[in-house]
Order: structure tokens, then C-alpha cells, then sequence
């Protein structure tokens, strides 16, 4: 018994040794005029009540620590030996408050964390200060503190009617809960448990530690942006609250790649028959760009632009000037296969995805690549096997995946790189070639050439920019949580002055801040761009709502009428830019002049456009009307009546006008007791006959605005079919009206 004792007592002593401990029993209470934060001294939170109304924010008991952190494997000696070596994360499972810092212990590692407290009255943050790491505890050759990741502040936050994935925020039409960065070092994430969200911030050693500072807002919902629009002065960071309240967040734009001094004027009238407040001109429009392959040199094309910059601003001040507001659409991470930083050398900063060693010499004439590491897995896509080795780039069939590896089928000095020799030894990689056409490479955001590449872009944006779209944003190297929105701040953070708004091909925590508009889809084809609206913005759009977000219901590709397609119609771009307006999102379209011109709806397309940017300008939608809107198998038409008003209202496609042919798209729709049928040819100008008494019948341009209408019988009437027309129809049923133009003919 006597040994059994004193086996507890030495076991006690050894803990004691590698574990601190501390006498302070009392809770840690954090605290502001909005919430009472209280802490266990065992690293649980024990409530979280939000004091104006009393609300406990949290879901209690559920034993989550507020503090964990996280090693690769122990490094503590004893730990190594008791402990299995993998991945292991400890929760905290002491803390007390000296000032401002809590001190943190954790389950099993010798050592404690050190996170100051700021209680301001907006939000309260905590930052990762320091470890306090005994040196007897880690007898090898290390750098303290020895650990992957620091969970800053982790909380068992109970579920709201809503939660934000992008800004981290659950709420409903009262409350708010809000964990997130106040830089870009911060990891921001949640996991979804039954009732409610684990919400955390994390500091990652590979990209930083010490100073990561993660911030808590719990407030009235209204109020958020209020918060957040503080913290985001306080912090110097992008203005992503007001330029959310900025009235140009919901103005659709005009898209093209093709934008000069020569034709600037046709642009503009079809911007103007749109309605756009808004052109975004893609780089190509001013740089000399071979498509992706020269992207990062950035040099102007001066058979347009022959003063460069200086011609670009006087182009800008014109679309200006003409009450259009003029933006930049460019791709910040990418490299072109034919720039100067590919070819004749490829440079250092460019991502390589794997590394690589020479097993055996490579001579400069070698077909097979000898190296130590196995390939497997290594990309077979056609066009991305592409090694970088020294001054050369070269290309691959395939590779071996038994001893001895080797790259086969090997192509020398592709891209026209300068084509070397190198030693058993040397170590090269794998060149991270975009997926997208595998004609331009990805940066190493860890490299100066994001900084230089952003400069350029900086210095293009202040010819008289005033908003932003970054395409490829995905096109950067691991971890992406970091280094998708590193590389947009990269750019923005040197923009002068800060853009009204910005959209994003990808996004990230701390990209909200920058991507105020959210993001556009690629082009949809006509025949399914309706059904895809459904399956993809609409999709979208009620979740960014929940980030206080919008986002862009295009890009809208416009389609020429051919035996492939029916081409754009009237009818498609009402549908999206009706959904869109439903949850308070433009549009945008892809100009291409030579398809504006030979498209014989053009006219009909553009009025579509501009009634609804009228709308939106107006802000004249109902709650109620939105809601309607928001039925994405109910069509609508917005219509200038009479008295050039609007009106919204249901209509419905009528099928196989004219027995089938798809030359003529008619709707139908009720209105003051009558029936109305909007009609029209998608690219010519025809007679359609109808089996109907003239008597019952009303041809308009528009409502109030009459046309004759031939009659040939009693029940025999020939109307025009080319522009968009109406058809009023009086004393006659919906079968009768969709019968007759379903056994309708089309004459010349």
C-alpha cells in the first residue's frame, strides 16, 4: 500500500513538472456594452449573453474549448515517448487573466499561449502575443513554440435563422454573431453541429503567429455594418461595409474586351439603349495580350493607344463624362506562356505544384528524366506536364512509377526557353500551369512577383478606374484560405482611390472586405441559360444575402441567331435580369460590336435591359414584388403601359407557335380583363397569319400605341412578326389565343 502511494505521489511530481499550474479558481468575464463573455478556468465557455436584451448566444454544455492548439506530431520528449506521433490538437484546460493577456495551458504540452483582450464598445478581439515556453521542457534544437496552429477563440454558437459562410456570421432579424479577422492572417472558419456552429479563428505558424488577430461582434442585426465598418477603419482595411451601402452595388454592367478610342462612340449608344451606369473593360481592350499568353507583361497596345496611359485616361474621362461609370476587369495571379517571364528564361517566383531531384545527369539532348522521388499522381493534362528545370522548360508524355523514375517522351526547351544541362543533385519542380487553356502559369504568392505584378495593375487602374472584377482569383497556390485573398489585397491595397465595389472569380474570408459585389458566372449557351439561371445564381444569390452580399447574374454571353441556336431573346434577358433584381443583383453583358450590330432584337434586348436598370435605379420594387419574383418557374414581364409606367406581371410561354417552329417566340399574359400576347421573330421580318376575327384583336408597338392589322376573312388576321409587338385579345379565351397561334402561319 506504502508503494502503491508513493507511486501516486512521484507520478503527481512528474505532472507537476511538465504541466504549470496555477491556484486562480475564479472565472475569466470579457466583456463589452454588448456581451458578457465567461470563461471556465478550465478554457470552456460558460456563457455568452448578449446584456441589451439578456439572449444567451451560445449553446451550453457542449465541453468545446475556447483555446486549443495543434502539433504535427509531440515535441516534448516525454509526450513523444507516451503519445502516438501524429496530428494531435489540445484543448485548453486552464486560463487566467493578467490585464489584458489571458494565459492559456493546454491538455498534456508543456507550454501556455499568451492572448491579449481588447474590449472595445464595437467588438472585442483577441491576439496571439506570445508562448511562454520552459527551456528544460524542449532539450533539442527548435524553435519555440512548437505548434502548427493556435485556435484563437472557438465558440459553440447556437444556431439563428440565418448564417453567413463567407463572413462567419449566424443571425436573424434580431441578433448578430460575428467571428472574424482583422487581417488577412487569420483563419476564419465553422463546423456545423446539431443546434449549433462551432465559429473559430485560427493562427497557422506557416503563415503566421504571433499578432494574428481574430475579432467578436455580437450586436443588433441592423447594426453589423455599423460594427464592422468601425472595426475596418480602426483596422485600415478595405471599406467592404459602406461600399455595400454604396447605391452603384446594384447597377448592372456593360462587358467588353474590345473598348478603343475608334469605337467608343457605338459602345456607348448601346451602353446608353441599356441603361448601364456601369462599363467594365477587360485588359485586352488596351493591352497588347495575345489572349492569356503575354499576361504579366502589361504593355500597351500602341497601335490603339499610341500615348498609352495618357490615351486610356482620355478614353475613361469620355465614358464618364457620358454618366458611365468605367471598370477594370484584369487577372492578378497569372503569367502568360508568352511573357517575358516565361520566355527565353522562365522566372524564379513562378509556382512550382512539386519538387523533384535529378537521380542521374540531364544532358541537354535527354528524352528521359531520371529522379529520386516517385511521380505518381503528378498531372497527366494535356497541355499542363511541364517541368521546370533551370533555365529551360520542358514537356512530358508520361512517367515511370516503379523504380528506376523517370519522366518519358520528354520535349526540350518548350515556350522557347533556353534549353540547359544539370547535375545529379539538382532539384527542379512542376510547373503550376493553369487549368484553364494551359496557355499562362500561376505566381508563387510566397514571391515578390505578386507585388510586381500588382504594381502594374495599380498603375493601369489609376488612368481613371473606379471598379474592379479579379478573374482567376482561384489561380494561386496553397493554402488558398490564405492565399486567394493575399494576392487580391496584394492589388487593392494599392489602388488610389479604393474602388466603388469589386467582384471576384474566387473567394475567401477576408476577401469580403474587398469583393463587395460578390461574383458573375461564366456565359451560358441560349437554350439553356434560363435552366441554369436556377441551378446557379439563384442558387447563390439567397446564401450571399446571408453575407450581406450580392452577387453579378452574369456575364450574359449574346448569341447570334444560327442553325445552332436560336440566338439571345428578349424573353431570356428578362428572365435573368428579373431573378436577379428579385434578390437586389445586376447583370452584365458580353459586348462583342459585330453581334450587337448583325442581331436583328438588339433594340428589343437592350429595352429589356433598360427598363429593369430603371427599376433598380428607382428602387422600384416591392418587398412583395420580389417575393414574386423569386418563383423561378414564373416567368414575368416588366411593361411600359400607357401612360409610360411600369408594370410587372406573369406571363407564360406559349409552345409551338406556328406548328413548332422556333422562328417566333409568343407569351401570354392578362392584363385590365384582356388577354395580351407579346410576340415577336427571333431574326427576320415575316407576316404571321392568325385564325381570328379582327373584330377581337389589337395590334400595339407598345400598350396605347395602336397599328393597323390586315384582315383577309372573317376569321382570317395577318400581323408583322419581326420587333418586339403585342396582341390584345378581347372576348376570347386563353385555349382560343393559344390555339391560334399555335395553328398560326408564317408568311412573307
Amino acid at each position: 500500500m506504502k508503494q502503491f502511494i508513493l507511486v501516486i505521489i512521484l507520478f503527481s511530481f512528474i505532472s507537476s513538472c511538465t504541466k504549470p499550474t496555477h491556484n486562480n479558481q475564479n472565472n475569466v468575464i470579457i466583456e463589452n456594452d454588448q456581451i458578457r463573455l465567461v470563461i471556465g478556468n478550465d478554457g470552456i465557455a460558460q456563457s455568452m449573453i448578449f446584456k441589451p436584451t439578456g439572449d444567451e448566444c451560445l449553446l451550453l454544455n457542449q465541453d468545446i474549448p475556447v483555446f486549443t492548439a495543434t502539433q504535427e506530431r509531440p515535441y516534448n520528449n516525454e509526450v513523444k515517448l507516451a503519445h502516438p506521433n501524429k496530428r494531435t490538437t489540445y484543448p485548453a484546460d486552464t486560463i487566467y487573466r493578467e490585464g489584458n493577456n489571458l494565459i492559456v495551458g493546454f491538455e498534456t504540452i508543456p507550454y501556455e499561449a499568451v492572448i491579449s483582450v481588447e474590449e472595445g464598445p464595437d467588438y472585442i478581439t483577441f491576439s496571439l502575443v506570445d508562448f511562454i515556453v520552459e527551456e528544460e521542457d524542449y532539450n533539442v534544437k527548435i524553435t519555440p513554440p512548437p505548434t502548427s496552429e493556435l485556435c484563437l477563440l472557438q465558440l459553440p454558437v447556437r444556431n439563428r435563422k440565418h448564417f453567413g459562410e463567407w463572413l462567419n456570421v449566424s443571425w436573424d432579424d434580431k441578433l448578430a454573431v460575428n467571428i472574424l479577422a482583422t487581417d488577412q492572417y487569420a483563419r476564419i472558419d465553422s463546423e456545423k453541429r446539431k443546434g449549433y456552429r462551432i465559429m473559430r479563428a485560427d493562427a497557422v505558424k506557416d503563415i503566421k503567429l504571433k499578432g494574428v488577430t481574430a475579432a467578436l461582434i455580437v450586436c443588433e442585426t441592423d447594426k453589423l455594418l455599423d460594427h464592422i465598418a468601425k472595426m475596418e477603419e480602426e483596422y485600415n482595411l478595405p471599406h467592404g461595409a459602406e461600399s455595400r451601402r454604396n447605391e452603384m452595388i446594384n447597377r448592372s454592367y456593360y462587358w467588353s474586351a474590345e473598348v478603343n478610342p475608334q469605337n467608343l462612340d457605338q459602345h456607348l449608344k448601346y451602353a446608353k439603349m441599356g441603361g448601364f451606369r456601369c462599363m467594365l473593360l477587360y485588359y485586352p481592350s488596351f493591352i497588347d495580350s495575345r489572349g492569356y499568353r503575354k499576361l504579366g507583361d502589361y504593355e500597351w497596345n500602341l497601335s490603339l493607344y499610341p500615348n498609352g496611359k495618357e490615351d486610356l485616361a482620355k478614353m475613361l474621362n469620355t465614358i464618364e463624362n457620358n454618366g458611365i461609370t468605367p471598370g477594370f476587369h484584369f487577372l492578378h495571379s497569372h503569367i502568360g506562356r508568352d511573357s517575358r517571364y516565361v520566355t527565353p528564361v522562365p522566372d524564379h517566383r513562378l509556382n512550382l505544384l512539386r519538387y523533384f531531384t535529378l537521380a542521374e545527369p540531364m544532358g541537354r539532348s535527354d528524352t528521359e528524366i531520371f529522379v529520386e522521388q516517385n511521380p505518381q499522381g503528378t498531372t497527366i493534362a494535356d497541355g499542363c506536364r511541364v517541368l521546370k528545370i533551370g533555365t529551360e522548360l520542358i514537356s512530358y508524355e508520361g512517367y515511370t512509377t516503379s523504380p528506376p523514375y523517370k519522366f518519358t517522351g520528354c520535349v526540350r526547351g518548350i515556350d522557347e526557353t533556353t534549353i540547359n544541362s544539370q547535375p545529379r543533385g539538382y532539384i527542379f519542380g512542376l510547373l503550376d500551369v493553369s487549368e484553364f487553356g494551359a496557355t499562362s502559369v500561376y505566381i508563387d504568392e510566397n514571391t515578390s512577383l505578386q507585388d510586381e505584378i500588382a504594381e502594374k495593375l495599380a498603375d493601369i487602374y489609376d488612368a481613371g478606374f473606379k471598379f474592379l472584377y479579379f478573374d482567376g482569383s482561384e489561380g494561386v497556390n496553397a493554402p488558398f484560405w490564405f492565399n486567394v485573398a493575399s494576392a487580391q489585397y496584394k492589388v487593392y491595397s494599392r489602388l488610389e482611390p479604393e474602388p466603388l465595389f469589386a467582384e471576384g472569380a474566387a473567394k475567401t474570408h477576408f476577401s469580403w472586405h474587398m469583393l463587395s459585389g460578390g461574383n458573375a458566372f461564366d456565359v451560358f449557351r441560349p437554350e439553356i441559360l434560363k435552366e441554369s439561371i436556377r441551378r446557379f445564381p439563384a442558387e447563390e444569390a439567397p446564401r450571399m444575402e446571408e453575407d450581406f452580399t450580392r452577387i453579378n447574374f452574369g456575364w450574359l454571353g449574346y448569341w447570334l441567331p444560327d442553325e445552332n441556336t436560336v440566338g439571345t431573346q428578349p424573353d431570356m434577358l428578362e428572365y435573368v435580369t428579373s431573378r436577379a433584381a428579385a434578390w437586389d443583383c445586376p447583370v452584365s453583358v458580353h459586348v462583342n460590336l459585330q453581334r450587337f450590330d448583325a442581331h436583328p432584337r438588339t433594340p428589343d434586348n437592350l429595352e429589356v435591359l433598360r427598363r429593369w436598370e430603371e427599376v433598380r435605379v428607382q428602387n422600384w420594387l416591392t418587398d412583395e414584388q420580389k417575393k414574386m419574383l423569386q418563383n423561378l418557374h414564373q416567368e414575368h414581364i416588366l411593361l411600359l403601359n400607357e401612360n409610360k409606367e411600369f408594370e410587372l406581371l406573369p406571363y407564360d410561354q406559349i409552345s409551338d407557335v406556328a406548328g413548332g417552329s422556333r422562328d417566333v417566340r409568343a407569351f401570354i399574359f392578362e392584363r385590365n380583363d384582356d388577354l395580351y400576347v407579346v410576340y415577336w421573330h427571333i431574326s427576320g421580318e415575316k407576316n404571321l397569319s392568325l385564325n381570328l376575327n379582327a373584330a377581337n384583336v389589337k395590334l400595339c408597338e407598345n400598350p396605347g400605341e395602336e397599328e393597323n392589322i390586315s384582315s383577309s376573312g372573317e376569321n382570317s388576321v395577318t400581323v408583322p412578326v419581326s420587333n418586339r409587338r403585342y396582341l390584345i385579345f378581347s372576348d376570347l379565351s386563353r385555349d382560343e389565343v393559344v390555339s391560334a397561334f399555335q395553328n398560326a402561319k408564317i408568311t412573307e
